[in-house]
């Protein structure tokens, strides 16, 4: 069986998806982004703010499924601008340990949801 993870402390889905869906042990999440969930308004007003929105968004999500960055095991990130990447990647690299850090990819997309500039998706096992 599979468990649907929620939680109000990360924006509601606004289609046929979850926030996430915990299978066994392994935590598969639906792809964030700077939305801030008390207000439902999009947080782009640096790449820096809105990558910090949407780690914190994910970060809730974790925590719902009782899990931490530290059990995060793959994320992928979508860019609209690969020029954005280190600005991006100095948020996200704050949220984990280097020794420890996932797995990750990174792609440059044509367009996201809400037209942000970026969504993070992650793998987490208990």
């Amino acid at each position: 069986m599979k468990k649907i993870i929620f939680t109000e402390k990360a924006p509601a889905p606004i289609g046929p998806y979850n926030q996430a869906v915990l299978k066994g042990n392994t935590l598969y999440t639906s792809g964030q982004i700077a939305i801030n969930p008390t207000t439902g308004e999009l947080v782009t007003t640096s790449i820096e703010i809105e990558t910090e929105q949407v780690m914190q968004n994910m970060k809730a999500v974790l925590e719902a499924a009782g899990m931490t960055f530290e059990n995060v095991v793959k994320t992928t990130i979508f860019i609209m601008d690969m020029n954005d990447f280190v600005k991006i990647n100095t948020v996200y690299g704050s949220y984990f340990d280097e020794k420890t850090a996932p797995a990750r990819e990174t792609v440059q997309v044509a367009c996201l949801p809400k037209n942000v500039n970026v969504e993070i998706s992650m793998i987490a096992i208990l």
